[in-house]
C-alpha cells in the first residue's frame, strides 16, 4: 500500500497531483478489498456496545473500530454528525480519529456532505481539504444541491492537496429520488456528467467520486447516471446493516471499470 504522509506536514512535502487520492485508493483497494467501513457512533450503536453515550463512550468506541480495521481495509468513513452532537469535545475524538489513521496509514473518507456557496463553501474545503488542518481527511464527501458549481473551492483544494471528493448522486434513501431523479437529463446524471468533465484525462482516475447507493431494485443507469463514464471513484453505501448485498453490488455496479 502506497504510504499516506502525515496530516501535518507544509504543504511542499506533499507534491501535488490530481490523481494522489486516487493513487492511494487504488493501491489499498488492490491490497485489501474494496471494503469502506462506516464508523457511526449513533446512540443506540454505543448501547449496544455497552459504551456511555458521552465523549469518553465515543472514544473508546474509535479505540475499538481503530484496532480491528486500521490496516485491513481500503478505507474508513467517520459519520461527522455523530461527533458533532457531543460539541468540542466530540469533535476532538474525530480530529484524533483522523490523525491516528493517517499515522497508521488508512485512507479516511469524512462523511460530512457540506454544500455552500463562496466563501462558506471555501471554509468548509479548507477544514477537511486543507494540509494541516485538524480535520482534514483523504477524502470528504459534499453536496451538489446548490448546483455542482459551488463546489468548486472543494474540488480546487483536493486537486492541490491530493485529496478526493465524493459528490452526491443517487442516494438510496426514498426521498432522493424527488430531487436526483429529476428533468431530462436527471438531476443525477448531470451531477455525475460534471464530475466526469472534472476527471477527463486523469489516470488511474480523477478526484471528484461519486456517492451511489448500493440499495435500490433499478440500476443508476436508469436514473440517467453513466458509471462507466465517470473515471473516478465510486462511494456505495448500504452494504449491511441497510440491507446491501454483496450480489446487488455486482448487479448495480456491473457497468463500473
Amino acid at each position: 500500500m502506497t504510504e499516506h504522509p502525515p496530516q501535518h506536514n507544509h504543504p511542499e512535502d506533499r507534491p501535488p497531483s490530481p490523481a494522489a487520492f486516487a493513487d492511494r485508493a487504488v493501491a489499498a483497494m488492490e491490497r485489501h478489498g474494496p471494503l469502506c467501513v462506516g464508523v457511526d457512533p449513533h446512540p443506540g450503536l454505543l448501547r449496544e456496545w455497552g459504551l456511555s453515550d458521552d465523549p469518553a463512550g465515543l472514544a473508546r468506541f474509535c479505540e475499538i473500530a481503530v484496532e480491528a480495521l486500521a490496516g485491513h481495509v481500503a478505507a474508513i468513513k467517520p459519520q461527522a454528525a455523530f461527533f458533532e452532537r457531543h460539541g468540542s469535545a466530540g469533535v476532538a475524538v474525530l480530529e484524533e480519529l483522523l490523525a491516528e489513521l493517517a499515522r497508521r496509514h488508512t485512507l479516511t473518507v469524512l462523511d460530512a456532505k457540506r454544500g455552500d456557496i463562496g466563501t462558506t463553501m471555501a471554509a468548509y474545503a479548507e477544514a477537511t481539504l486543507a494540509d494541516g488542518a485538524p480535520l482534514a481527511a483523504d477524502a470528504v464527501t459534499v453536496s451538489p444541491y446548490l448546483g455542482y458549481g459551488s463546489l468548486r473551492p472543494a474540488i480546487d483544494l483536493a486537486r492541490r492537496t491530493g485529496r478526493g471528493v465524493f459528490v452526491l448522486a443517487l442516494t438510496s434513501n426514498p426521498e432522493g429520488a424527488s430531487v436526483q431523479r429529476r428533468g431530462e437529463p436527471t438531476v443525477a446524471g448531470t451531477v455525475a456528467s460534471a464530475a466526469a468533465a472534472d476527471n477527463t484525462g486523469a489516470r488511474p482516475c480523477g478526484p471528484v467520486g461519486l456517492v451511489v447507493g448500493a440499495t435500490g431494485t433499478d440500476l443508476p443507469a436508469d436514473a440517467g447516471v453513466d458509471l462507466a463514464a465517470l473515471n473516478g471513484l465510486l462511494l456505495a453505501p448500504g452494504l449491511g446493516s441497510q440491507g446491501g448485498t454483496p450480489a446487488d453490488l455486482a448487479r448495480r455496479f456491473a457497468a463500473a471499470p
